[in-house]
């Protein structure tokens, strides 16, 4: 994985941060997971790129940001205001910050899943359905 210059927020854009340097690959795996507690926190799988915490900068409406301890060892960083998931973070790994793909502006085009976490926990309802119709924009019929 190749070094990145990112930037990214949340959906009601109190949020801003840049992110400056590698992506996944070397840094770890890009994952998404489908754990009951990922699923519960982002409505659905969670899409993560590990980063530095080094290279990420938080450009505006850092007092906007919340963090929640998820579970003994890690945190996961949201907007207060519109809920949006930024990062998590663990303390085992103060070095490392896990973004949320759906944070980014622009992810990048050689950014690819490295693996499915936790599809043991994956309900019958969110299986991945190959016959299901796919639409650019809304489904048909739909105002």
């Amino acid at each position: 994985m190749t070094d990145h210059t990112l930037t990214g927020g949340c959906l009601c854009g109190g949020v801003r941060f840049s992110y400056a340097g590698p992506l996944g690959g070397e840094v770890g795996a890009v994952t998404v997971c489908h754990c009951a507690q990922c699923r519960r926190a982002q409505g659905y799988a969670s899409a993560v790129a590990p980063a530095l915490a080094a290279g990420f900068a938080v450009t505006q409406g850092r007092e906007l940001i919340r963090e929640y301890r998820s579970s003994q060892a890690k945190v996961r960083a949201f907007c207060g205001v519109c809920g949006s998931p930024l990062y998590s973070r663990r303390d085992d790994k103060p070095d490392l910050l896990r973004l949320r793909l759906g944070a980014l502006d622009n992810p990048p085009d050689d950014l690819t899943v490295e693996a499915h976490i936790y599809t043991a926990h994956l309900p019958a309802w969110a299986e991945t359905d190959k016959e299901a119709p796919r639409y650019p924009g809304l489904e048909p019929g739909r105002p």
